[in-house]
């Protein structure tokens, strides 16, 4: 959510936003629905203020013993008015809140103006592309061989998109998942287990419900979603509350499974493990003060880039132009690895800072003071891991000649100090 102030003083700035975005949005509609509802808002309070002293005054006339019916007609009248007004004031706020929690946020001015992912620009790149001197495989082979996932069994017990993984390849995605957890508390991160489901309005202060609900999984007759990534739990874990300014920044490591009802590629990309509909995800969530926001930004990344490297991935860092980054988001950049397999690129990071667009749909707040004004803080979130992802890099990165998968060294104290799969 916007600031109103800023789309009612300054709608050319929003223009610009919503061209550079290529999003359709009727933001004349926007404009004149708030009007209308500050318009509401000041005749509701005249009624309510006159109602109140109509009936101080039926109460004087009553001790009084004077006649009160012409009065209290005119309170009838007042009433049936105000009830009017508060009914057409609710229709008005419903529109004005659906078209505020649609609008894009704003974009940063580093971000590339541009209609898709071909407008993008890299950032830099770390690490060189493996070079094999035999026939490599990509991950559905390499597991295929050695026993590590089972497609068909998931697609007879759940359908496309599902997996059991097994033997080593458990140890292994388990292994990413502790050392994560190790490596972002190290970090001086808070580590967060969240719930698995969440209410419509805490989706809605995280996101664009309209666009993400095609995304992940409803709960038939509750009002509860699968997440899809647990930085929309932790989002909301401060709503409507105002935290002390002196405990800003504060950073969340949340570890979670996560749902989506993947669309994407189909062919090969479909039948691995690298586009699925549940996986495992450690997510960083920071609540920033607004003035070290993007200083946190390039930490987060910084953060994400130090932990590839031990792993020893090779990956690239890609700033997301606007027509290619989410709606929430004001600059992402997203994190790609190499994939020996696919000889290509794969995102499997992406790091976004939302300024106050969250905290203003969440309605959290910060001051420094007991009796200071409130501010709305930032917030931000990247990926640290998608494991599955991981996984596919690993296999095909690192398989060797005879078939087998070298364990990058930082996770084999992990796996009992194991070496090779």
């Amino acid at each position: 959510m916007l600031d109103p102030k800023l789309i009612k003083e300054k709608s050319q700035i929003i223009q610009d936003m919503l061209k550079a975005r290529s999003v359709d949005f009727d933001l004349d509609s926007l404009i004149d629905s708030d009007k209308k509802r500050r318009d509401f808002i000041i005749k509701t309070d005249e009624y309510r203020k006159k109602k109140n002293e109509i009936g101080i005054q039926i109460s004087k006339m009553k001790k009084a013993g004077k006649d009160t019916a012409q009065i209290l007609n005119e309170m009838s009248e007042i009433s049936g008015k105000l009830t009017k007004l508060e009914s057409e004031q609710a229709e008005i706020e419903k529109e004005y809140s659906r078209l505020a929690l649609t609008i894009p946020n704003l974009i940063h001015e580093s971000v590339p103006i541009g209609p898709d992912e071909s407008s993008n620009k890299e950032i830099r790149k770390w690490g060189d592309i493996p070079k094999f001197d035999f026939k490599i495989n990509d991950h559905i082979d390499i597991s295929d061989n050695l026993d590590l996932v089972d497609l068909e069994r998931a697609a007879k017990v759940a359908g496309a998109r599902f997996y059991y993984l097994k033997n080593d390849l458990v140890r292994l995605n388990q292994s990413l998942i502790h050392y994560g957890l190790d490596f972002l508390a190290g970090k001086g991160y808070f580590l967060i287990q969240p719930p698995y489901m969440i209410n419509r309005e805490s989706m809605e202060g995280a996101v664009i419900a309209n666009d993400f609900e095609e995304v992940i999984y409803k709960v038939d007759q509750e009002d509860l979603y699968m997440i899809g990534t647990s930085e929309h739990a932790m989002a909301a874990m401060h709503a409507k509350e105002i935290i002390e300014g002196k405990d800003l920044p504060i950073r969340y490591a949340g570890i979670s499974p996560c749902f989506r009802k993947e669309a994407g590629a189909h062919g090969r990309d479909q039948k691995g493990i690298f586009r699925v509909h549940q996986f495992d995800k450690i997510e960083q969530f920071v609540f920033a003060r607004p003035e070290d926001s993007w200083k946190e930004h390039e930490k987060m990344l910084s953060v994400v880039e130090e932990f590839y490297q031990k792993l020893g991935i090779s990956h690239r860092v890609m700033l997301l132009s606007s027509g290619d980054m989410g709606k929430v988001s004001a600059k992402t950049y997203d994190v790609e690895a190499w994939m020996a397999g696919q000889n290509a690129y794969r995102e499997i990071v992406s790091c976004s800072n939302c300024l106050d667009y969250q905290a203003r749909r969440l309605k959290i707040r910060f001051r420094d003071k007991t009796n200071e004004d409130t501010q709305y803080l930032h917030t931000l979130n990247s990926t640290l891991i998608a494991t599955t992802r991981i996984l596919v890099a690993i296999m095909e990165n690192f398989q060797t000649k005879d078939g087998h998968i070298k364990i990058p060294d930082v996770l084999q104290k992990y796996m009992g100090n194991q070496k090779e799969i």
